[in-house]
């Protein structure tokens, strides 16, 4: 083929005509491109074209450029990268005309020149981008970095395509039938590369998603998936209303997209994935009117690797026969039928072996799908679990809310008693004035002291005085003989009274001196005695702190043997993890110890660790008995017991040195840990048995409690009665009393608390028995348990307390302490019934109103207790009226001292209670299982 015959088909298929490019011209610009290895010529007659003023004859440069694009010879590219400014340039100029071909031109050449730079950055995909699986993988050499980067640039050049394809669409009067007449056939024409490239450009977005989200975090890849979701939609939508033109249907079958858009989350989706195959039916061929576009031999060539190749096929492409070819070009090259049915037979091979390799693929997808299978079976195992988690988290963060509020009123508790300590301070400030009412009389005393002086010197001047007239009388005596005898003696009777006068003075001056001196010295013996007493009141708490602490692991110890103790119904992980934390304690406490013994003033660092190491060993002790009926750990326990006793009593006696140290305690708290390992149980459905039969035990547990308190609370009324007279009795009934309503209020709570739980039970268990009901909500249950204890250990303290105030041996703060414990136990069973309950549950406000007649009768508890301190308080009231001033600043001082031993004692106090409410609620979070989720 010569420059001269493929210029004229140039000019042909590129003119100012308003019709549809003819395709035996275009297919001709395409073999000699072949011919010549390149597009000079191409570009030659292109650039004597008056491109740039006639829209129609620049929108059909267009569609040749891009045929030559997709099917001309590999070098096309190469020849026309050089002409790519100018393509730029006119690009922009027809971008300022909105109306006609203007704008299309623009987005169009805009198109081709992403084309040209898409592929001279990939040089691997071919211009009609048609590859193997395997050669996309190869373009990507096996790097995410560079698959992530070459996703990007294929959602880039199929944005332009979608642009070109919602233009050309968007100019159409879509109300008439535009497809069957010569200008609407000139705008639609192109589409038909465009929608060629757009079916593999989304194949391979799909298949490059899917390799990215096996290596990528999801996150990454969110703007990936919101991009092809994007293009997916317009990409549906464009393909379905093409293929709804008559002359679309006339010359290729187009492809529908599913109607959801792949799940790239799920990685055996890429299964399900169909290619989209533009198809050309074998009977179509183009009509004889000039105005139809014969585009069957371009969407053949490219559809040849989706459907089988015949003989008819070949013929479509290359033309009916080869005399048929107006330049010969099949016998230029020496083609024959012979080499033709040669490489047919060649191709049929080529098809038998790659349809083995999709049975291979087939084989190795359906394993695929096997396993992706079971694994969504897992995953749903794990959803299902992670929705119980969810509930149990509901059922906590309940029970939170309750011990907020608890915390609430704690808090208000603690303000009342900031109020009592600013009374106390009220009080001192009340002290210090009668204080400087004492130093206003001390300096009387001393200004006293001074007139007396004063009157001394006068009295001294008149005996002189005195003196001198005695020896004016002597001078005058022989004139005065007569009355010398009456003046001399008056005046030594005179003189006798003031020399008297004077040694009374005299004495009363030493007196005053001599207090002076006493008081100065009661000061300072004042002083030290209370530096010694502040010495000893530290060895004294310690030792009373050792002595509770004793007190507590015996009391344990004592508990131990009985049956309540011993009942086995909790786990021994339970008791594991007790046992750490109980090792956790021995530890600090032999630290804070040691630094007591360097720096012995300081007690604060002491304290706190004394106490909570009594209160875990006993904890360990107690929850050990509770675990199993195994003798072993009993032994265990009781060792550890005595061990811990032995460690006090050794703190006791000073054996310090180094000497002193908790490594036996440590060791056998070690031994209890080993034999809970030893018994934990089996299985998860002793465990579940014994947690249902616990719920029964324990309300039952409860409610005998309660009914118990009642009646010791009954009979010591009627003690009271018979054996106390006067105020103590008025005192014993006002206090019993309202302990007798408040038990009273205890049981009908306990009662409507049965009915509720009966209720959520029967409602709830469904098709399952009462037992794994409780299993199944085994949180709960552990909740309704410790509440359900708490409320009758409270009943309980209770009644000791106030057995002790009646028999005058107590105090009446414990009272309001229980009272506040039993209102906040009150709630926590409130609150754990709560949960479960239905929102209308008669049982439920039942239970409400119960809890509010105890909460009222627990505040009766405390208003009476409040008006018996009262009534002490008054009786208590001092009289000062007949104390010397010794005695006052005595007692002045004793109130100093003792207001400062109050406030040390009120502080260490508020730390221990700090202490304990930290270490009662990691306890409650142990029990209650709070970590679990952590963990």
């Amino acid at each position: 083929m010569d420059a001269a015959k493929m210029t004229v088909s140039i000019n042909k298929a590129i003119n100012t005509q308003e019709a549809a490019v003819k395709e035996k011209h275009a297919r001709t610009c395409i073999l000699g491109t072949h011919h010549e290895k390149g597009a000079q010529t191409f570009w030659v007659a292109v650039n004597r074209l008056p491109l740039s003023s006639n829209a129609v004859l620049c929108w059909k440069f267009c569609h040749v450029f891009h045929k030559l694009l997709r099917d001309g010879h590999p070098s096309v590219l190469r020849d026309s990268l050089r002409y790519k400014n100018e393509l730029i340039d006119m690009s922009r100029m027809w971008g300022h005309l909105s109306e006609g071909y203007g704008q299309l031109c623009s987005i169009y050449l805009k198109l081709l020149i992403i084309k040209m730079e898409f592929h001279t950055k990939n040089p691997r995909f071919p211009g009609n981008l048609q590859m193997t699986d395997r050669q996309l993988d190869e373009a990507g050499e096996n790097d995410v970095n560079n698959f992530f980067q070459l996703t990007v640039e294929i959602f880039d050049y199929m944005e332009w395509e979608l642009n070109l394809f919602h233009t050309v669409f968007k100019s159409l009067d879509m109300s008439r039938s535009v497809s069957v007449t010569a200008a609407g056939q000139c705008r639609l024409s192109p589409l038909i590369q465009v929608i060629l490239d757009c079916s593999h450009l989304y194949d391979y977005t799909v298949k490059l998603l899917f390799k990215l989200h096996s290596c990528l975090p999801t996150d990454t890849l969110q703007g990936h998936r919101d991009r092809f979701m994007e293009q997916f939609q317009k990409l549906k939508d464009l393909f379905y209303r093409s293929s709804n033109l008559q002359y679309f249907k006339r010359l290729l079958q187009i492809p529908q997209l599913p109607e959801n858009p792949p799940n790239f989350l799920r990685a055996s989706a890429l299964s399900e994935h169909i290619s989209p195959v533009v198809l050309i039916p074998s009977e179509n061929s183009p009509p004889d009117s000039e105005t139809l576009i014969e585009t069957e031999d371009l969407v053949g060539m490219d559809t040849l690797s989706h459907q089988s190749l015949s003989e008819n096929t070949f013929d479509d492409i290359f033309g009916s026969s080869f005399s048929n070819d107006p330049f010969n070009f099949s016998n230029q090259n020496g083609m024959r039928r012979d080499d033709k049915d040669h490489l047919i037979e060649q191709l049929y091979k080529e098809i038998a072996v790659l349809r083995d390799e999709l049975g291979n693929y087939k084989s190795e997808n359906h394993r695929l799908v096997t396993n992706l299978k079971g694994r969504i079976q897992e995953l749903e195992a794990e959803f299902a679990e992670q929705k119980h988690l969810r509930e149990q988290a509901v059922d906590e963060n309940e029970f939170l809310r309750t011990e907020l509020e608890d915390l609430k009123r704690r808090r208000e508790d603690t303000e009342k008693a900031q109020k009592s300590l600013t009374e106390i301070e009220r009080k001192s400030i009340a002290n210090e004035q009668r204080y400087t009412k004492l130093k206003e009389k001390y300096a009387e005393l001393v200004q006293s002291h001074a007139e007396l002086l004063r009157k001394n010197a006068e009295v001294t001047k008149q005996v002189t005085m005195a003196r001198e007239a005695l020896v004016d009388m002597e001078r005058s005596k022989k004139e005065l003989e007569d009355s010398y005898q009456r003046v001399n003696e008056h005046t030594q009777r005179k003189a006798h009274e003031q020399i008297q006068e004077m040694d009374q003075l005299q004495g009363a001056l030493e007196s005053s001196k001599q207090e002076v001196h006493l008081l100065k010295g009661s000061i300072e013996s004042f002083k030290q005695e209370g530096q010694v007493r502040v010495m000893e009141l530290k060895e004294s708490v310690i030792d009373r702190v050792l002595q509770e602490a004793e007190s507590i692991i015996q009391e344990s110890l004592r508990q131990l043997d009985e049956p309540q103790y011993s009942s086995g119904t909790l786990s021994a992980d339970f008791l594991i993890t007790r046992t750490q934390a109980a090792v956790q304690s021995a530890e600090k406490m032999e630290e804070a110890w040691k630094a007591h013994m360097i720096d012995p003033s300081d007690i604060s660092l002491l304290l706190p660790p004394l106490v909570q190491f009594a209160h875990r060993m006993s904890d360990v002790i107690l929850q050990g008995a509770q675990t199993t009926t195994s003798d072993r750990l009993s032994d265990g326990c009781r060792t550890c017991g005595t061990e811990a006793l032995s460690y006090l009593s050794s703190l006791r006696k000073d054996e310090t040195e180094g000497r002193v140290d908790c490594s036996r305690v440590t060791a056998a708290l070690k031994h209890i840990t080993e034999i809970a390992q030893e018994l934990r149980p089996p299985s998860l459905d002793i465990r579940e048995e014994e947690l249902g039969d616990l719920v029964e035990k324990e309300m039952a547990a409860t409610a005998a409690a309660v009914e118990t308190a009642a009646t010791r609370i009954e009979e010591m009324l009627n003690k009271s009665r018979t054996d106390d007279t006067g105020v103590k009795l008025q005192v014993n009934e006002r206090i019993l009393g309202s302990c007798t309503d408040l038990m009273q209020g205890i049981k009908a709570l306990i009662l409507a608390s049965k009915d509720l739980q009966k209720e959520i039970v029967e409602s709830g268990r469904g098709a399952a028995s009462q037992k794994e009901f409780y299993a199944k909500n085994s949180r709960w249950t552990e909740g309704l348990i410790s509440a359900s204890k708490a409320v009758g250990w409270g009943a309980t303290v209770m009644v000791d307390a106030a057995d002790l105030v009646a028999q005058g041996q107590g105090k009446l703060e414990d009272l309001i302490v229980c009272s506040h414990e039993i209102a906040a136990s009150t709630a926590q069973l409130v609150a754990a019934s709560k949960v479960k309950a239905e929102k209308n549950s008669a049982n439920l406000s039942k239970l409400q109103l119960a809890s509010k007649v105890v909460n009222q009768n627990a505040a009766g508890v405390v208003a009476s207790t409040k008006c018996v301190m009262s009534q002490i308080e008054e009786k208590d009231t001092m009289d000062f009226s007949s104390m010397t001033l010794t005695q006052i600043k005595r007692q002045e001082m004793d109130s100093q001292v003792r207001v400062l031993e109050l406030e040390n004692e009120l502080q260490k106090e508020r730390e221990k209670l700090g202490e304990l409410r930290k270490k009662h609620y990691d306890l409650a979070g142990v029990s209650e299982g709070w970590g679990d989720a952590a963990e």
